[in-house]
């Protein structure tokens, strides 16, 4: 069985890619699981940018096929941030509760049409020939006036789904793999595994 190596050391993340990736005829390593402690400055322009970053690094220190994603929040009323900067948004250890109530009061006063957002997801696959392949999928949806449900994680209780009536984090982690922008992203790269 050959061996694909994530480039992420988040284990939600893992568990969210081990089911996606499940009918695929390969062992799905974490960066933990292969014993790669790597250091990568993600400094792209773009999550595409960020992804092949992160793809092209772990595949020249480890001559295997390996994926990296990146992704974030995009609100259109806030020039789309923080975007690539999501996850460092307000600084890396603050707490997403924090981050979650700065968009909601940066939104206050602003109607439901125009309280648009999107998650980007960029999954990029590097090959040890030298090839990289990239696909970028989004979920749609609009930034809600507080936090709700358990189920997600980062901006999940923030971001409403107009036809489901509630946020990513109030939907079951099933149907979220099913129409989030990472469960698009990796069916999309998944053809070029193949």
């Amino acid at each position: 069985m050959r061996k694909i190596i994530f480039a992420t050391g988040n284990q939600g993340k893992m568990k969210e890619i081990r089911e996606i990736l499940a009918d695929l005829d390969a062992e799905i390593l974490s960066l933990k699981d292969a014993g790669i402690t790597a250091d990568i400055v993600e400094n792209g322009n773009s999550f595409e940018e960020n992804a092949q970053i992160k793809a092209k690094a772990i595949c020249e220190l480890t001559g295997e096929i390996v994926l990296a994603d990146d992704s974030g929040l995009e609100v259109d009323y806030l020039n789309k941030e923080p975007g690539i900067y999501s996850a460092r948004y307000m600084g890396e250890d603050t707490s997403y509760h924090i981050k979650n109530a700065s968009i909601i009061q940066r939104l206050e006063g602003v109607p439901d049409e125009q309280r648009t957002a999107r998650f980007v997801c960029a999954v990029a696959a590097a090959f040890p020939d030298g090839t990289v392949k990239t696909v970028r999928e989004s979920m749609e949806g609009r930034i809600g006036y507080e936090e709700k449900g358990e189920n997600g994680f980062g901006y999940d209780p923030i971001f409403y789904l107009p036809e489901y009536g509630c946020t990513s984090a109030e939907i079951s982690m099933e149907e979220k793999n099913k129409i989030s922008h990472r469960g698009k992203a990796l069916r999309a790269i998944k053809g070029e595994l193949r």
